[in-house]
């Protein structure tokens, strides 16, 4: 509100009245975000993609001191309840993984176990199972199926979970533990190839879903699934 003096001319006393002045409305910021795309929500970082970090040192920013940013590994997601697959984690991880409130690790390479992921497994009494299983190139070299078995064993046992399986990338190895689940979970194959190739992309082999197409499940089909009633036809 602005006080305006009328008439009185000099020396003179005018009449004072008050006089109301609107307030500019809102500037309009166009954006050519999409409606999933707000500026304002971060979205969740995406596998092994290190989290953005601005030069704005503004208390906003520093507010979150004491928070621990969770970054999944790559390739992450969940297989079924208490059931997780993922390519090889790293200390980036581990806060992530930690959150999970993990029993077991099933790991599917040969490599030796970095010593740090031993100690953070060692640390929060996570188990971990190892089967060394190559990861050849090569289109008609046998996959271990007994060694896929075992492991399924382990992913089948409710005791071991929650469980993260892994290989190096969370594509071959694990498309076929997790392929050769969904058999005993009676997926139909399309929809069990679907979910491989969604993991695989461009480097989806089909020997890996020939070897899932083909494994015998006969000394597996006693075996308990109560973790998950979900089934595709």
């Amino acid at each position: 509100m602005v006080i305006e003096s009328l008439g009185g001319g000099a020396g003179g006393e005018g009449e004072v009245r008050p006089v109301m002045i609107e307030p500019s409305p809102p500037s309009i910021i166009s954006s050519s975000c999409s409606a999933v795309g707000n500026s304002h929500a971060p979205a969740p970082p995406p596998p092994w993609t290190p989290p953005l970090t601005g030069d704005d040192d503004s208390d906003e920013v520093n507010d979150g001191e004491g928070l621990e940013l969770l970054i999944p590994p790559l390739n992450f997601a969940m297989v079924d309840n208490g059931i997780f697959r993922s390519g090889f984690p790293d200390d980036a991880n581990f806060g992530f993984l930690k959150s999970l409130g993990l029993r077991s690790v099933i790991y599917l390479c040969p490599e030796p176990y970095p010593e740090v992921s031993k100690k953070f497994l060692k640390d929060n009494k996570i188990e971990l199972f190892t089967f060394e299983i190559d990861g050849c190139k090569e289109p008609f070299v046998n996959i271990p199926e007994e060694k896929i078995r075992d492991a399924l064993r382990v992913v089948l046992d409710v005791t071991k979970h929650p469980v993260l399986i892994h290989c190096k990338r969370g594509k071959h190895r694990t498309g076929c533990l997790v392929g050769c689940l969904r058999r005993l979970q009676r997926w139909c194959l399309s929809s069990i190839f679907d979910e491989y190739q969604r993991f695989a992309a461009a480097k989806a082999r089909v020997s890996d879903q020939r070897f899932i197409e083909l494994f015998d499940l006969s000394s597996l089909r006693q075996s308990s699934i109560s973790f998950s009633c979900s089934r595709r036809h």
